[in-house]
């Protein structure tokens, strides 16, 4: 029966190193937000303008759309097309990138293709999927892709391209398989690149189910804001739009999460 492998020990050094460094961004993420709150209210105390309302007022009236339940119920109708997007097209845009990056001819049919896509207004082709498909699920899915899946692509392609050479070779050194080079070098050089890829795809991807709810039907988070727009409650619409904000900011923190625990074992906390 073989013997388990003794868990790798980091030196004490790294370790404090590694503390210090993620208490101090820790820190830094704080007062950066607490700057931004705090230009907020002041903001809205001043008033910058009637449509601007401050801190205090958003959060009251953010409370008060939990408590009789309209907030929930926006956000639940959101976030279901928008988690379907968001995972077809990180992993779309993750194979395709890494197969345009690894097959020159893939690279030559697909890539001018997702530039064009990219440098495009793809808020344009909304009203064309609606007339194709409707005002449905399938539609508001297929907006979040279109919005997310450029930037992942060629982010995902950059990051297989830019491997070090010397890390390919001393894969073939060792005879390495194709499947072992890619499994073991490629996505473990490339995971950074391609994670800050899937995080702005994720970012652009919160902007097409917005836009997909404005543009296409009034529904969930999007009708929140039109509707609270139209009738001149602005707390109300401010706290619909900062609900999506920090939803965003939530599924980047899980990318990021994601990240560490996959390809990143040594920035995790001992």
């Amino acid at each position: 029966m073989p013997r388990p492998e003794p868990p790798v020990q980091r030196p004490a050094g790294r370790v404090k190193s590694l503390a210090r460094i993620d208490y101090r961004n820790t820190c830094l993420r704080f007062a950066s937000v607490a700057i931004v709150l705090a230009g907020w209210e002041l903001a809205g105390r001043a008033p910058v303008s009637m449509a601007f309302p401050s801190l205090t007022e958003t959060l009251a009236a953010a409370i008060a759309m939990v408590r009789d339940g309209s907030l929930v119920r926006a956000l639940g109708t959101t976030i279901v097309p928008l988690i379907i997007g968001v995972v077809i097209s990180g992993t779309t845009g993750v194979l395709l990138g890494l197969a345009t990056g690894l097959s020159r001819r893939t690279e030559w049919v697909g890539i001018p293709l997702f530039l064009v896509l990219q440098a495009a207004p793809l808020a344009a082709l909304i009203p064309m999927l609606v007339l194709a498909y409707g005002v449905g699920l399938a539609t508001k899915v297929a907006v979040v892709w279109i919005m997310a899946v450029p930037v992942i692509v060629l982010n995902s392609y950059k990051a297989v391209r830019q491997t070090p050479v010397s890390l390919l070779e001393m894969a073939q050194s060792f005879l390495a398989s194709r499947r072992q080079v890619i499994l073991k070098v490629i996505l473990p050089a490339a995971s950074p690149v391609i994670f800050a890829g899937l995080r702005l795809g994720t970012a652009a991807g919160f902007v097409g189910a917005i836009l997909a709810e404005l543009l296409i039907s009034p529904t969930g988070i999007g009708d929140l804001i039109t509707y609270h727009q139209s009738i001149a409650e602005y707390p109300q619409m401010y706290a619909a739009i900062a609900s999506v904000i920090i939803l965003s900011a939530l599924f980047l923190e899980a990318l990021d999460r994601l990240e560490l625990i996959l390809f990143r074992p040594e920035r995790r906390p001992a």
